[in-house]
């Protein structure tokens, strides 16, 4: 089974730097680093070349022009690409426990996708951990914010058993899937312009389409850097576009991964 870990990034090579280092420290590394790049300049570019210098991963960066927020169309280009089996997804913005890539790996199962928790990291402390290169935190530590989700007791995850519908607790930012499930719904909607709803869209059709959604907790940790809220200008039109996805029980959409396969 080849693993894929993606991650969604636009303009923050500070973050993405400290997810590279966070990457080395992996306990199973994955076959391929899937960057989808929602129009990054020069500097981004410089991280991750540096990124490959220092290492022998296969890294797969996919830029397209900046036109706005258009996460659904550059992870369709990226995932389209891929030679993984599974995909492990990250932002841009989240820094992972060194078991994370094995936590998602060792939880997979056929028919299901696996959706986990993220630990905030505290605004007031965001410049201390860029400066410093921090990358591992636990219920002590003073940066972060919903402490016990840092615990780690991967075995008491076993006493979270798939669902049939969407949970109240999933977060797009730490999510995992087998590719040919995503393939087979299509993918992404890119009719989703601007933050909001691409995510849970996703989960939504991949259980109308008979994938259980299996929740991790007390594993597949990772932390979240604080930053400003992205505009929210198209959330309505967002929000409309999911609810018809309910109401109609759409599995495949038209405008997805099909365009780059």
């Amino acid at each position: 089974m080849k693993i894929a870990l993606l991650i969604s990034t636009y303009n923050w090579p500070e973050a993405l730097e400290l997810i590279f280092l966070s990457i080395k420290k992996q306990s199973i590394f994955p076959n391929e680093i899937l960057i989808a790049d929602d129009g990054s300049n020069e500097k981004t570019q410089k991280i991750i070349d540096k990124f490959k210098q220092e290492t022998n991963f296969n890294i797969i960066h996919v830029w397209q022009e900046d036109k706005g927020f258009r996460k659904s169309m550059i992870l369709n280009k990226t995932i389209a690409i891929s030679k993984a089996d599974y995909i492990i997804q990250i932002d841009g913005d989240c820094i992972i426990h060194k078991k994370f890539i094995e936590d998602h790996i060792k939880n997979c199962s056929k028919k299901q996708y696996l959706y986990g928790s993220r630990v905030n990291i505290l605004a007031p402390f965001v410049d201390k951990i860029f400066q410093h290169k921090f990358i591992s935190f636990n219920c002590f530590s003073n940066e972060v914010k919903n402490k016990t989700r840092t615990i780690y007791l991967p075995f008491l995850s076993n006493f979270f058993k798939p669902q049939n519908k969407i949970s109240r607790k999933f977060r797009g930012c730490n999510v995992s899937f087998w590719r040919n499930d995503f393939i087979s719904i299509n993918g992404y909607n890119e009719d989703f312009e601007g933050w909001g709803r691409e995510d849970s869209d996703l989960a939504i059709r991949l259980l109308n389409n008979g994938i259980a959604g299996k929740r991790l907790k007390f594993c597949g940790i990772l932390f979240h850097i604080y930053h400003l809220e992205k505009s929210k200008n198209n959330f309505e039109k967002n929000n409309q576009i999911e609810q018809l996805t309910i109401n109609n029980k759409i599995v495949k959409i038209e405008k997805g991964i099909d365009q780059y396969l």
